[in-house]
């Protein structure tokens, strides 16, 4: 256990510098690749969750000491134990045990001492500490201020609920390929596999427990791909059909891509400004056994790799906060500011008038982010349509983003994403 509290604690260390906690655990993993799976998957576990409560976690740690850390290390390491003590599942003395065995890999000799005494005093006064941490709504809800000031401002009857669905772990989704069939028959392929789930929809698929894909029936066949509910809406919207051409253009990772194919015989163009992840979307597309013209270039300067194709059918699924999706990447709610939403929703501007150019007469662009921000949604809309007297807004098909204007709000079944269908008219 001290190994991986040992990697979680550099990994929160790293992702409160400004760095992606995914970027930074498999760079971890790759210095530290004598480590077993098991150390892997825990030290995940402990990253993810003191990342997922650092604002309680951090109240807490204050609470608990005389006087500011001078090791960042140890200070991340006791934000770590702090996190095992109070949501994971392990012996508490097995914990601090552990926890004081990392500690002693420091060049500071007091350090043993301190971790060992911080979390024995936090387990004898932890229902104290607990009542007073709660007591600052940053704490309660382990989310910066500013974020739940927004909230308040923008969703009055929903954001306590929003905030508390970011702080979930999310759950396993499967797109079921309409091309190998429905819901029905693949749960009962998964029954056979040992694997409990339900259907959110006849392509939609939830397990009860996550697991590797290679668990998956068919899924190196491309009879399934995991992909949240919510996302899988936006195929659906951009309401396609056989002999369209149609442009994805931010398609990494290739989900959304991939699920348009599945839908119809289209000529798919897919732009990404990432080469990398670009290859990616390649890798998803083969395993679907699906065909996509693929290019690297910026959605913000179409020009620069336009074919000259007028296309009846765009998915702008544009950059964003990505405040709508926290629970699955825990790091963004430290490393957001406030300024970000300005600088996203500038960015959008740009590519939503830069696509325009390329959509033919009569046809649909359809606008997603995986935000909850006003500014990066309806209001980025209105102020295009204002500008675009060539453009209007449909209304979408699904009954839930009927009803909330096209804001799909986190819950327990989907992550929080944005959807605007426009037609050029």
């Amino acid at each position: 256990m001290q190994v991986a509290q040992q990697l979680a604690a550099q990994a929160v260390g790293q992702v409160l510098d400004g760095r992606n906690l995914s970027v930074v655990l498999e760079e971890l993993y790759r210095k530290n690749s004598k480590i077993t799976q098991q150390q892997r998957a825990a030290s995940q576990d402990f990253a993810y969750g003191t990342l997922r409560y650092y604002a309680r976690l951090e109240t807490l740690l204050q609470q608990l000491l005389q006087k500011p850390l001078t090791d960042a290390s140890i200070h991340h390491l006791l934000l770590v134990g702090l996190y095992q003590l109070c949501y994971d599942q392990a012996a508490s003395h097995t914990v601090v045990n552990q926890a004081v065995l990392a500690a002693s890999r420091s060049k500071n000799s007091w350090a043993k001492g301190l971790v060992n005494a911080v979390l024995r005093n936090f387990l004898r006064q932890r229902e104290s500490l607990e009542q007073k941490a709660d007591q600052h709504e940053y704490a309660r809800y382990s989310y910066p201020q500013w974020w739940i000031d927004k909230l308040k401002q923008q969703y009055p009857d929903a954001w306590q609920a929003m905030l508390e669905a970011g702080n979930q772990h999310p759950p396993m989704t499967l797109r079921i390929n309409r091309r190998h069939g429905d819901s029905a028959n693949y749960i009962a392929a998964l029954q056979e596999a040992g694997l409990e789930a339900h259907a959110l929809d006849k392509q939609a698929v939830m397990l009860e427990r996550p697991c590797g894909v290679s668990r998956l029936p068919g899924f190196e066949q491309g009879h399934a791909s995991v992909q949240d509910w919510g996302a899988q809406f936006a195929a659906f919207e951009l309401d396609v059909a056989d002999g369209m051409q149609v442009l994805d253009a931010c398609c990494a990772p290739g989900g959304k891509t991939g699920h348009v194919l599945e839908l119809a015989d289209v000529s798919m163009t897919a732009v990404d400004h990432d080469g990398l992840r670009l290859d990616r979307v390649s890798q998803n597309l083969e395993r679907l056994q699906l065909q996509a013209t693929l290019l690297e270039g910026d959605a913000a300067d179409p020009q620069s790799w336009w074919n000259e194709i007028n296309y009846d059918r765009i998915l702008a699924d544009v950059p964003c906060t990505a405040s709508g999706i926290v629970r699955r990447h825990v790091d963004i709610k430290w490393l957001r500011r406030p300024e970000d939403i300005a600088a996203f929703a500038s960015q959008q501007a740009v590519i939503l008038q830069g696509l325009w150019r390329l959509l033919a007469k009569g046809g649909k662009l359809l606008y997603v982010t995986c935000s909850v921000f006003h500014e990066e949604n309806q209001q980025q809309i209105d102020q295009f349509l204002q500008q675009q007297a060539d453009a209007r807004q449909l209304p979408l098909a699904h009954a839930t983003l009927q009803l909330n204007q096209g804001q799909l709000l986190p819950g327990k079944d989907h992550d929080g994403f944005f959807y605007a269908l426009l037609q050029k008219v």
